[in-house]
């Protein structure tokens, strides 16, 4: 078996779920408002649809998500409870919040991943 099959055979729900959150994104995005022939509250709900799609998913969900990934799997367990955890000055987790908080728009869609991030290294 190659390494390729192996790995799907391993992670087929994920793989799934992750197919079935991409085609929904895709749908959203190019959502074809205009031709719809909804009017009112219809073609004004599906126009903000497409409108959080095109821009907020690509400007803050993505890379939160790519931030929190990057937490979890490459920082130690060891850094983040020295900069972020209970016994950590107080001065440091602060400065370390405030330049993270600076980077990314910070909304509860952005700072759940980035929690779970760093919740996941032991803060």
């Amino acid at each position: 078996m190659s390494a390729a099959a192996s790995f799907v055979s391993r992670h087929r729900g994920e793989l799934i779920v992750a197919a079935l959150l991409v085609g929904g994104y895709l749908v959203a995005v190019n959502l074809p408002v205009e031709q719809l022939g909804w009017a009112g509250a219809g073609q004004g709900s599906a126009a903000l649809l497409r409108e959080y799609a095109r821009e907020h998913v690509l400007t803050c969900l993505i890379p939160a998500l790519v931030i929190a990934g990057a937490i979890a799997s490459l920082l130690s367990k060891g850094a983040v409870v020295r900069t972020l955890g209970a016994d950590a000055p107080v001065l440091l987790s602060f400065g370390v919040a405030a330049v993270s908080g600076s980077i990314l728009a910070v909304c509860s869609c952005t700072v759940l991943p980035l929690f779970a991030g760093i919740y996941k290294r032991g803060a």
